[in-house]
């Protein structure tokens, strides 16, 4: 028995390679900006947390991210307390011309006594966002797919070797009348592995997506 319904396979597209950390200092206000690898949203609202928790005494803790394929992201912004539209804003507005994703950028601000009208936080947000865009390493995404097969015993280090061969990764593997395995694969690989199913007669009895 062989199926399979999903979804055709989505490009790649650039992600940051590691955290980086930078601080601005704009007509006396400390702008401290933190770029966090993230891939979902609970994730990024974690590292909100802990600016919050380690810059209790900030004026303000600002950040936008950007989750999935540019094509089809989840985003989202926040001004904490600064005029509607001066700081997620540009913060994301420097994301999205960076043409990154998986990525947060939290702004933290400690006002240094001199107001910077709204034009002036619109243009120290962009800049704080940017002293990490611009300076971090970028990596490809390669989009994933995860199939669950149910596979002879005798064919298991068959499936096992096809892993190791294309970098893909063995997870939840399960023992009964045959082995339940969970095969993520690079989704450019996904159509071999499915012809070495259909080859060797190996069910696939949970479909990617």
């Amino acid at each position: 028995m062989f199926y399979l319904s999903r979804r055709p396979p989505i490009d790649g597209y650039p992600v940051p390679a590691s955290p980086i950390d930078r601080e601005i200092i704009i007509n006396k206000s400390r702008f401290i900006t933190w770029l966090r690898p993230v891939s979902q949203r609970e994730e990024a609202m974690a590292f909100v947390d802990e600016a919050r928790q380690r810059y209790p005494d900030a004026s303000h803790h600002c950040y936008a991210y950007l989750l999935g394929n540019p094509a089809s992201a989840q985003a989202a912004m926040n001004d904490d307390g600064e005029p509607s539209g001066t700081a997620g804003k540009p913060i994301f507005n420097v994301i999205q011309h960076k043409g990154m994703s998986d990525v947060l950028v939290v702004v933290i601000r400690y006002f240094g006594g001199v107001k910077l009208g709204a034009g002036g936080l619109v243009r120290a947000y962009a800049a704080a966002a940017e002293s990490v865009l611009s300076a971090v390493e970028r990596v490809e995404h390669t989009p994933q797919t995860s199939l669950r097969l149910d596979v002879p015993f005798a064919l298991e280090q068959r499936v096992r070797l096809w892993a190791e061969q294309h970098a893909a990764q063995i997870g939840e593997v399960s023992y009964g009348q045959h082995v339940s395995m969970e095969v993520l694969c690079q989704t450019a690989d996904c159509d071999d592995l499915l012809e070495l199913c259909a080859a060797e007669q190996i069910t696939v009895v949970r479909p990617g997506s």
